[in-house]
């Protein structure tokens, strides 16, 4: 589907291995979608320094909500270093995994949180996502009228036969999103 050969970091936080699992997924259904082409590359940021998606121009970051809209503890450790990350002028897709029944007043907030904390950097976010299906109060990763995350939401708690059809859907998302921005970067 996608026209460019572009390589994409995706760099991801996991403690129960559920957003390791989903990135493994995006993975391998963009690998799909581009006939073929393994130009995706995973990194679990407890084993590398978040530094290393500079040498990226197509970035997916995968986060979770914990509890009472807290951080996944790589990323928590790693808070204040993705600030120091130049991510001037790259393309960022955010994916996270939420439990909207247990902690429906903070679903998805961590998608939310990195979502404002690297928009600063003047990158280029594609993937912004519906909330229709999804029952809960609360959210800092909606966007401002509230009709879309601003990443994939993921729920293996209460939606985990969705999982795989979402992930489907986005990746055909980004993969037109990553095409239309690189040509309007290039005409630049």
């Amino acid at each position: 589907m996608s026209n460019s050969a572009t390589p994409i970091g995706l760099f991801y936080g996991s403690t129960t291995c559920y957003t390791e699992m989903a990135a493994e997924k995006i993975q391998e259904a963009i690998k799909e979608a581009c006939n073929g082409n393994d130009r995706v590359s995973v990194h679990n940021i407890k084993d590398v320094d978040l530094k290393k998606a500079e040498a990226f121009d197509i970035i997916i970051f995968g986060i979770s909500t914990w509890d009472f809209g807290e951080l996944q503890e790589d990323w928590e450790s790693q808070w204040d270093d993705i600030e120091q990350v130049n991510l001037q002028d790259k393309i960022v897709a955010i994916y996270g995994l939420g439990d909207q029944e247990g902690y429906p007043d903070w679903f998805q907030d961590a998608i939310g949180m990195l979502h404002d904390k690297i928009a600063p950097q003047g990158c280029h976010f594609i993937g912004y996502w519906p909330t229709e299906g999804y029952e809960f109060n609360a959210s800092k990763a909606l966007t401002e009228d509230g009709s879309q995350f601003v990443g994939l939401s993921l729920d293996d708690e209460t939606q985990f036969d969705k999982t795989d059809e979402r992930i489907a859907i986005w990746v055909d998302q980004i993969l037109a999103e990553m095409d239309a921005v690189e040509d309007v970067l290039k005409n630049d």
